[in-house]
């Protein structure tokens, strides 16, 4: 019998200077995507349609969308059997917006560099972008 892998769930706040429509809006469209990364991306805001971001370092599917308040997305590991979903909640914020980031049934083996990179990769820069 195959023995589960260990998964763990990931979930902060983060406050970006930035209104939530500026947020979703580089959440969801393709040439803002690429302003912000640097890289390529493949992105739709349509539900079922698959992403890809940081030239293909990560992947998923969209699944659902909430202009300018939620946008929830499988995001794929190699040899996951459940899925690994992400969940962004915007809300207005007095310093901008306010980022309610879940991210559930992340690896074992990943979670170290999956929170931090969320911290100093993705949010971080997500926050320069509008400096």
């Amino acid at each position: 019998m195959k023995k589960k892998a260990a998964m763990q769930d990931f979930n902060k706040y983060y406050i970006l200077g930035a209104e939530p429509t500026d947020i979703y809006n580089v959440l969801t469209n393709k040439e803002m995507l690429e302003i912000w990364t640097g890289e390529e991306a493949i992105m739709e805001p349509i539900p079922g349609t698959e992403f890809s971001l940081w030239g293909g370092s990560i992947s998923g599917k969209n699944l659902e969308f909430e202009p300018n308040k939620k946008v929830v997305q499988q995001w794929y590991f190699e040899g996951q059997e459940e899925p690994s979903i992400v969940t962004f909640k915007l809300f207005p914020h007095k310093k901008g917006t306010s980022v309610h980031l879940i991210h559930t049934n992340i690896p074992d083996e990943a979670y170290d560099n999956i929170s931090s990179g969320w911290d100093f990769d993705f949010f971080a820069s997500l926050n320069e972008l509008f400096v």
